[in-house]
């Protein structure tokens, strides 16, 4: 609804309650996964045995805590390093194809920019076997023709994060470009006026201006990293 426009207030009702029931809708399973984490019980579920930070903390079976399981904490602090680095390497490339399509005109732009998509519309599992299949090709004819054993390209970490940021890079792209095409470029050509190189203006004035979509795109390509099954399950080997 378009809030300048008086509605009807059974209108309004209706969608004020069709909101409400959304967010009922997303919040109701994690918070009742978040309220049964603190029961006293050795099954999620009812009835409700008491409150207590045994599935945190506690270090006797059967109610080991997730901090005392150390396999998931090297998870969890794998997949961290994993995202910060995909979003990281999402976020710096994804600035960079901002400024290409939104800056400047070449042959082939369009086919470039599509070609930029295609990853936000495969399956997750069907790019993972894609890129699997590719670099353990290339690695496998490195290795038949020349000897030349391409660790890198063989499933493991490198290849995961390769594989995230094949797709995550194109969000950090769309991200940052909509904040791009906002920007009002007089400001950088004043900037040159007075005397400012075109890489003095692009820092002291247009990196400022798209500071606030970077750190989204930061924050949106880490969670994106770190909730990643898909792709991450071809990737990452045995």
């Amino acid at each position: 609804m378009i809030p300048t426009i008086k509605q009807p207030p059974l209108l309004r009702a209706a969608y004020g309650a069709y909101v409400a029931l959304f967010f009922v809708y997303l919040a109701l399973p994690l918070t009742v996964v978040a309220v049964f984490a603190f029961n006293d019980s050795q099954f999620p579920s009812l009835p409700w045995d008491g409150f207590t930070w045994a599935w945190f903390f506690g270090d006797a079976r059967p109610m080991i805590g997730v901090f005392h399981e150390r396999p998931i904490l090297r998870a969890v602090g794998t997949s961290g390093f994993v995202a910060l680095f995909v979003a990281l390497m999402s976020v710096a490339v994804g600035t960079s194809n901002a400024f290409l399509f939104n800056r400047y005109s070449f042959r082939g732009k369009g086919l470039l920019y599509v070609l930029m998509l295609l990853p936000l519309v495969i399956p997750g599992i069907v790019l993972g076997i894609s890129i699997l299949v590719f670099s353990s090709t290339v690695a496998n004819t490195a290795w038949d023709v020349g000897n030349i054993d391409i660790q890198a390209l063989r499933p493991g970490l490198f290849l995961v994060i390769l594989g995230q940021f094949s797709f995550i890079a194109t969000i950090a792209t769309l991200v940052v470009s909509a904040r791009l095409q906002k920007f009002d470029r007089t400001l950088e050509e004043a900037a040159l006026n007075l005397g400012a190189d075109r890489l003095t203006a692009v820092r002291t004035i247009t990196i400022p201006f798209l500071a606030p979509a970077m750190i989204g795109a930061v924050v949106v390509a880490f969670l994106m990293s770190f909730e990643n099954f898909n792709t991450t399950l071809m990737l990452v080997g045995s």
